[in-house]
C-alpha cells in the first residue's frame, strides 16, 4: 500500500486507468450478484425477465454516457467506431472475446483448484455451469429471438450461437425427424492437452450438466443423452458427442 495516496486525487495517470478498469469489473460484478439475488428470491424464470428489463436499460445508460465521455458516436444502441471497422478485424474481435471467455473460465477453475483441490475445482465447475448454461440460451433466444419452445430446429439454431461454437469446432447431423447428434470435433481445451502430451480433461460431469440444461432452456421437451465424452474413450474426429431428441 502506498501512503502517499489517500484520495483519488493523489493518484497518477496509470493508478487511475487501473482504477476505471476496477470500476468495469465492479460493475460487472454488481450486475452478476443482483441476477444472483434476484434469481434467489423470485426464481430463475422471473429472474430472466427482470434481467431482460433491467440490461436493456444499464447497457442504453452505460453507453450513452461512455460515448458522451469518450466522445464516439451511437449507432442507434451499437458504438459507431465498431461498426466502422473491417469485417476481418470485426471477427478477430469476436473470437478474441469469445476466447476471453473460455480462459476466463480455466483461470478460476485452477484458481480453485490451488487452493482447494480438484474435486473442489470439478465441483464448483459442474454447478457454475448448471447456472450459466441457461443464462446463455436465455442469451441466445433473446439474441435470435427465438420463441419459447422453438423445438430441435431451435436448439440447432442456438448451439452455432454459444461462446463454444466460436472456440471450437462442431458439427450436427439429423439422426431421425425427432432427433439430432451434435459432435465436438475440436476442443480447444482438449487439443491443447493433446499437443502437451496430457490425458482428455474428464468432463463429463460438467457435460452432462451443461448440455441438458442448455437444451431444456431452449424447449422444455428436448432431451440430452451422452453419448461420449472424457473419460470415456472416443474416435479421432470427435471429443464428445450428445444425442438431442424429443419423445415422441
Amino acid at each position: 500500500m502506498n501512503d502517499k495516496i489517500n484520495s483519488q486525487k493523489d493518484l497518477t495517470q496509470k493508478e487511475t486507468v487501473r482504477l476505471i478498469m476496477d470500476f468495469f469489473h465492479r460493475t460487472m460484478m454488481h450486475h452478476a450478484i443482483w441476477f444472483s439475488e434476484v434469481q434467489h428470491q423470485f426464481g430463475r424464470e422471473k429472474a430472466f425477465d427482470i434481467l431482460d428489463e433491467a440490461y436493456s436499460r444499464s447497457m442504453a445508460i452505460q453507453m450513452k454516457r461512455l460515448s458522451k465521455t469518450l466522445g464516439f458516436e451511437m449507432d442507434d444502441d451499437i458504438p459507431k467506431p465498431l461498426l466502422d471497422l473491417p469485417k476481418e478485424n470485426l471477427e478477430k474481435l469476436k473470437e478474441a472475446s469469445a476466447v476471453n471467455w473460455l480462459a476466463n473460465d480455466g483461470v478460476w477453475f485452477q484458481a480453485v483448484e490451488f487452493t482447494k483441490g480438484m474435486f473442489d475445482a470439478k465441483r464448483c465447475n459442474d454447478t457454475s455451469w448448471g447456472y450459466f448454461s441457461p443464462f446463455e440460451a436465455w442469451s441466445i433466444k433473446r439474441f435470435l429471438d427465438l420463441p419459447e419452445n422453438s423445438g430441435l430446429e431451435g436448439l440447432k439454431k442456438a448451439l452455432n450461437f454459444r461462446l463454444y461454437a466460436t472456440v471450437n469446432k462442431q458439427s450436427i447431423s439429423d439422426e431421425t425427424p425427432n432427433s439430432f447428434i451434435f459432435q465436438m470435433n475440436d476442443c480447444r481445451v482438449q487439443s491443447s492437452r493433446k499437443r502437451k502430451g496430457l490425458d482428455d480433461y474428464p468432463c463429463k460431469s460438467g457435460g452432462l450438466v451443461e448440455y441438458s440444461s442448455f437444451a431444456e432452456a431452449i424447449d422444455k421437451r428436448i432431451k440430452t443423452k451422452c453419448i461420449a465424452c472424457p473419460p470415456d474413450s472416443h474416435p479421432e474426429e470427435w471429443y464428445c458427442a450428445w444425442k438431442f431428441y424429443i419423445e415422441e
